[in-house]
């Protein structure tokens, strides 16, 4: 049998997308227990933070994956001949709304936006930042609720929700002053 360092590196390197611990025990099959998997897949992270790479082993969206360091953008956008994505104010404003006070209805994020917001979220969903998480059965007409996805946690780099900027580090990275979302 390969090293078990070996088979997640691989594994790691050979997936589409972040892939989860319980996804990397149930692909290898082995009698191998979580806390040893955390312990390799840790070790990975350390060993690729001290080798200095153009890539770094990242927790993303509830998984692990590789990922080119952010410095190196304007490269990879050249190679890919690609500009980056971008979104437009309102639905940055719309998306940071929603990522933060999900699950939430159509209708609230109108009040707080005060505008019309159907375009802006059917623009996102097309994206697949933003999901319909259920419907309010105990409102006149089940409305739905709206959140995010995996790939909205996966394009901002995120482990999951709880590591969205609280209001303080946002504080720390731009006056209050100069607040257009909340």
């Amino acid at each position: 049998m390969l090293p078990l360092k070996t088979i997640v590196e691989g594994l790691l390197f050979a997936a589409d997308g972040p892939i989860s611990l319980d996804r990397l025990l149930e692909v290898i099959e082995e009698n191998i227990s979580r806390d040893d998997l955390e312990r390799v897949v840790e070790g990975l992270i350390n060993e690729y933070d001290d080798l200095k790479r153009a890539f770094s082993l990242s927790l993303v969206a509830g998984g692990y994956q590789f990922r080119t360091k952010p410095d190196l953008a304007p490269y990879v956008l050249r190679l890919k001949k690609k500009s980056p994505q971008t979104l437009s104010r309102s639905a940055t404003e719309t998306l940071a709304i929603i990522a933060y006070r999900q699950p939430i209805l159509r209708a609230e994020l109108e009040k707080i936006r005060g505008v019309d917001s159907g375009g802006v979220i059917r623009a996102l969903m097309e994206k697949n930042l933003v999901r319909v998480v259920r419907r309010e059965d105990n409102l006149p007409g089940h409305p739905m609720l709206y959140g995010t996805t995996p790939k909205f946690l996966e394009t901002y780099g995120l482990a999951d929700l709880k590591s969205l900027p609280t209001i303080e580090e946002m504080e720390k990275l731009l006056p209050r002053d100069d607040w257009t979302l909340f």
